[in-house]
């Protein structure tokens, strides 16, 4: 007999994720109660993943769950928030209490790891989609923007780029790489990390910063809009894995995807050139790599000089939602 979506919700999430003193109220009512921290403010985000669209449909239900909340979680980081509390809206075909088990320990341990509480949702029937809402909160005026960026300032990224894009390469069947690299690769595209203490740490340090979902250029784009400014970039600083240098240095034709694949997940961001000096100790501190690879400038859009100073031709924008050239 099919489990009802009492059964989903009790079996599967009544328990998942650790309690925290500051719900009141938590799942098993038309809506949660939250004691928020005196004096702080709020941030909520919020993300759907469709199957077939961010993730393919042979995706493993652990790696789902994880993804689901980690991007979340990365938004809540480019804003300087800590997590707290979470929502889930599951619309499922049908319920394989398989699938079930695993995207709940994908969601469950990711969760768990920062403290976070389930305290509501709704459970669905349809084509399988996947709705997170994530809450968290920071001190008063101390979040991080996309806006702040100024000409002169130094552009970052934290770990490295690319490898989401070419970890989808290989699910996809577009691309072939060893066991070691292709296992790397494809754990950057399914479990992605969340910067959440390098966001808290650059309160006060960053004047604006992102996360890349979208590809360095889409989401560098956002801030250079936001500051009415632009952007010069060294290709050959960008950071990349051991995996992704090889695979690109076999094939130039992939040489593109670190400036516009998404699913990095990787906070960009801007800062004074004066903190560069706290910017390489925080990296040190946090066990985190930050690279500089470029500066804001005056002149409006963004350009990718090559090593002698040349423009590097980019082709592809990153990943844009109703359009059919993404």
């Amino acid at each position: 007999m099919p489990l009802s979506e009492f059964d989903i919700i009790a079996r599967y999430f009544a328990q998942a994720t650790p309690g925290r003193d500051d719900v009141v109220l938590g799942i098993g009512d038309d809506a949660a109660v939250i004691d928020p921290p005196a004096g702080q403010q709020l941030a909520v985000v919020i993300d759907t993943l469709v199957a077939g669209v961010h993730f393919p449909l042979e995706t493993d239900p652990y790696d789902i769950g994880w993804k689901a909340l980690a991007v979340n979680l990365s938004d809540l980081a480019a804003m300087g928030a800590e997590p707290a509390w979470l929502t889930l809206a599951l619309t499922l075909e049908q319920s394989d209490e398989q699938w079930l088990a695993g995207f709940s320990r994908g969601l469950s341990e990711l969760a768990g790891q920062y403290g976070l509480q389930l305290v509501g949702g709704d459970t669905t029937r349809g084509s399988l989609t996947v709705t997170v809402q994530v809450a968290g909160y920071l001190p008063p005026g101390q979040a991080l923007t996309r806006q702040g960026a100024a000409p002169g300032e130094e552009i970052w990224v934290s770990g490295t780029l690319g490898d989401a894009a070419l970890g989808l390469r290989l699910v996809q069947g577009g691309l072939e790489a060893g066991d070691s690299a292709a296992e790397q690769l494809c754990g950057r595209l399914n479990r992605p990390q969340p910067r959440l203490s390098l966001g808290i740490a650059l309160r006060g340090m960053a004047s604006s910063c992102i996360d890349i979902s979208d590809g360095l250029l889409a989401d560098l784009g956002h801030v250079c809009a936001a500051a009415d400014c632009g952007a010069a970039l060294q290709y050959a600083d960008l950071p990349l894995s051991s995996a992704a240098r090889d695979l690109i240095a076999a094939d130039s034709g992939l040489g593109d995807l670190p400036l516009i694949g998404g699913d990095d997940y990787e906070l960009c961001f801007t800062a004074p050139a004066d903190r560069h000096t706290d910017i390489q100790v925080l990296a040190g501190q946090l066990d985190c790599p930050l690279t500089r690879i470029g500066r804001i400038e005056v002149e409006p859009g963004i350009r990718c000089l090559e090593q002698d100073g040349s423009p590097r031709s980019v082709t592809g924008q990153g990943y844009r939602h109703f359009n059919e050239s993404s």
